[in-house]
């Protein structure tokens, strides 16, 4: 079998890209680098498929590309990530990169035989919907990220209706562990505290957030690819609804050192709460989170302690 891995050299896409190898899974990654976090962080995450004799690496821009490789199964990872960056002029990029690749690589793959076409959508799809959120929840984002990832959804949904290619979307909730962006919350609590630094919070902390390690996120990939039915949506979320303020508390115990921490204005784009309801993945995937917080927040400590 052969894959392609879009943002294959991102955290959720890097990780991807070694489970598939490791599971002798033929694989084509596509990266442009783009200037949101360091060239260098994604090149080390790379560092071991490049050396695995099963991976091929095409560094380009997937806007400019007029061909793809032929493969059995697509995981579009790749994104403009970030819900505070995504508003005023900054929207055109996540036009470009989020709805217009994305309905670029359905265009071309729609004759091609895919086996599956798994796209990597987000909770920020929701805004502020009822709890639990659900697959059928009425849909209203408070951020131009969240609206450019619903776009992609439906881009998926429409290829699929009119074009049969057989697509699936994950809706991701808040994921982290080893890799993570360096932009992300969990990373910058913990290397701030690590390292002495003051934490910064966006309102007074008792916001809540479902929490996913990247490995259950992996699970849910290759599982779509193999069990999903063409056409469906599914939410991925760890379970491990908790406030900011506990969550800085967590790793206050883990790693034993306390947080110097700064309460400023909510940010525009920002959600109240998230809280996946799995029940639709638990019945027609197989799949369930297996990792608690805490034991991913070790986890991504360890690693974090290691770069710093």
């Amino acid at each position: 079998m052969k894959a392609l891995v879009t943002g294959c050299a991102g955290f959720i896409g890097s990780t991807l890209v070694d489970k598939l190898i490791e599971k002798d899974i033929l694989v084509v990654g596509v990266d442009c680098f783009t200037d949101y976090y360091p060239r260098s962080i994604k090149e080390k995450n790379l560092s071991s498929a490049l050396q695995s004799g099963k991976f091929k690496f095409i560094e380009k821009d997937i806007y400019s590309m007029d061909s793809f490789p032929d493969v059995d199964y697509v995981f579009h990872q790749a994104a403009q990530a970030g819900v505070r960056a995504s508003w005023g002029s900054s929207f055109e990029i996540y036009t470009r990169n989020n709805i217009e690749v994305t309905q670029k690589l359905l265009e071309f793959y729609k004759d091609r035989g895919l086996k599956k076409f798994i796209y990597a959508s987000s909770s920020s799809v929701y805004g502020n919907a009822k709890l639990p959120m659900m697959e059928d929840s009425i849909l209203k984002p408070v951020s131009p990220y969240g609206v450019s990832k619903l776009a992609g959804e439906h881009l998926c949904y429409l290829y699929w209706k009119n074009y049969q290619i057989p697509t699936v979307s994950l809706r991701y909730f808040t994921v982290y562990g080893p890799r993570q962006r360096p932009d992300m919350a969990i990373h910058k609590f913990i290397k701030a505290i690590l390292t002495g630094n003051k934490i910064t919070i966006y309102g007074d902390g008792n916001q809540t957030r479902d929490f996913t390690y990247v490995d259950d996120i992996i699970e849910a990939n290759i599982l779509s690819a193999m069990n999903a039915n063409p056409g469906e949506i599914f939410n991925i979320g760890g379970g491990n609804r908790i406030t900011v303020n506990a969550l800085i508390s967590l790793i206050e115990e883990l790693t034993g050192k306390n947080a110097i921490i700064e309460y400023v204005d909510s940010q525009k784009g920002d959600v109240d709460n998230t809280w996946a309801s799995i029940d639709k993945a638990k019945l027609e995937l197989g799949w369930a989170s297996k990792f608690d917080i805490r034991k991913g927040l070790a986890n991504e400590i360890e690693w974090i302690t290691n770069i710093i």
